[in-house]
């Protein structure tokens, strides 16, 4: 129905919901629970002002640590935050030689209607190396 309205919105105006993939990556400081949560909740807390996240859009989070961080699983954040309902799970990333250290990596599933070029991926910390087009510095501005 070309003229249907929702939610205010031409029915011609609506995009599809798609399942999108959201990155972050960040480093702990050391390998103890207080570091790990802290350092994963940054980069939570920065990845869903970014993206407008909110609990029921997330389908699934994946976390992986380096195998060197196993104090704390990096989901206890994700909980602390209030994403009660969302599946999580965590899991070591391979122990490649000369890999980047003490860090914590998330995959979010996410259900949106925005395109790929709208989501905002962040690499904080040590990991602005691995993608340094997603890297943000300290003041959380983008560096692009």
């Amino acid at each position: 129905m070309a003229g249907t309205l929702y939610n205010g919105q031409p029915a011609s105006d609506l995009r599809p919901l798609v399942c999108r993939g959201i990155r972050g990556a960040t480093t702990a400081d050391a390998n103890t629970a207080e570091d790990i949560l802290e350092a994963t909740t940054e980069m939570m807390n920065l990845l869903i002002r970014l993206n407008d996240l909110e609990p029921e859009h997330v389908v699934s989070a994946i976390f992986t640590t380096s195998p060197d961080l196993n104090a704390t699983f990096p989901a206890v954040a994700a909980r602390e935050i209030g994403w009660y309902e969302v599946p999580l799970m965590c899991a070591h990333e391979m122990d490649v030689p000369a890999s980047l250290q003490k860090a914590v990596r998330v995959l979010l599933q996410i259900n949106t209607t925005k395109s790929a070029s709208e989501i905002r991926h962040v690499y904080l910390k040590g990991a602005r190396q691995l993608r340094p087009e997603w890297a943000y510095d300290e003041d959380d501005a983008a560096v692009s």
